[in-house]
């Protein structure tokens, strides 16, 4: 549904889930399940999945990524091995490491945390400043002046966006432009192209091998060639 490219990130990045998942015991976005079982015992509490939706982040950020930079992506999300602890997600949560990870991720893939990060602490600063608006209270006649109290609210993101939500929150923020799936490349209607003619290739090829043999099995067995046999010495007769 969402794209060939978009398909394999997402599988690429369960596999990093998966990953984190057995090295912790325990799966990531804890935090986010936990917000939600504390929102249904608060009385009248609305709970808002605030994140920009998944397809639209991936197709983003596929379409920001050069064609070597795909393949180095998936490189690395393929062969992600590296032991994780509970101290290392500890350190996580200081502020100069996180910082300092954050930049290593900007000089290597700088389009990527632009779609991955920056846009999206766009996003989370936009959601969170209309659920932060102030609620007006009903009237009793249209006479009767406007009054409205603070609305009370509780946002939960990652660390890392943190610092960018903070930078965005006194700005005047559009989404109309983030939100939108650039049309796909030339390159990537190539490697498309390839991948399923590859893929067809394959299984055409294995189709081919497979009815030989099974041709060629048929044909020596002395069953088939008894007949086979008896078929030519009927004109003959």
């Amino acid at each position: 549904q969402n794209g060939v490219m978009s398909g394999l990130m997402q599988m690429l990045l369960l596999k990093v889930s998966a990953h984190i998942t057995e090295q912790l015991g325990m799966a990531p976005g804890g935090e986010f399940r936990e917000a939600f079982k504390e929102a249904s015992k608060v009385p009248f509490c609305k709970f808002h999945l605030g994140d920009r939706p998944i397809p639209v982040t991936f197709k983003r950020a596929i379409a920001a990524l050069s064609f070597w930079q795909k393949v180095k992506l998936a490189w690395g999300l393929c062969f992600l091995s590296d032991p994780i602890s509970k101290d290392d997600v500890e350190k996580c949560k200081q502020k100069d490491l996180l910082e300092q990870m954050m930049a290593e991720m900007i000089g290597e893939f700088p389009d990527l945390h632009r779609t991955i990060v920056s846009e999206r602490d766009i996003y989370l600063t936009y959601m969170l400043k209309q659920a932060a608006k102030q609620i007006e209270l009903p009237r009793a006649s249209e006479n009767e002046p406007r009054k409205y109290i603070p609305a009370v609210v509780v946002g939960v993101v990652g660390m890392g966006h943190v610092p960018g939500i903070e930078k965005n929150w006194n700005s005047d923020l559009k989404i109309q432009e983030i939100m939108s799936v650039p049309p796909p490349s030339a390159s990537s209607k190539i490697f498309k192209f390839v991948l399923k003619a590859t893929v067809f290739g394959l299984l055409g090829y294995g189709c081919y091998r497979i009815g030989h043999r099974t041709v060629q099995f048929v044909l020596s067995m002395p069953a088939t060639q008894s007949y086979l046999q008896r078929l030519t010495e009927v004109p003959q007769h």
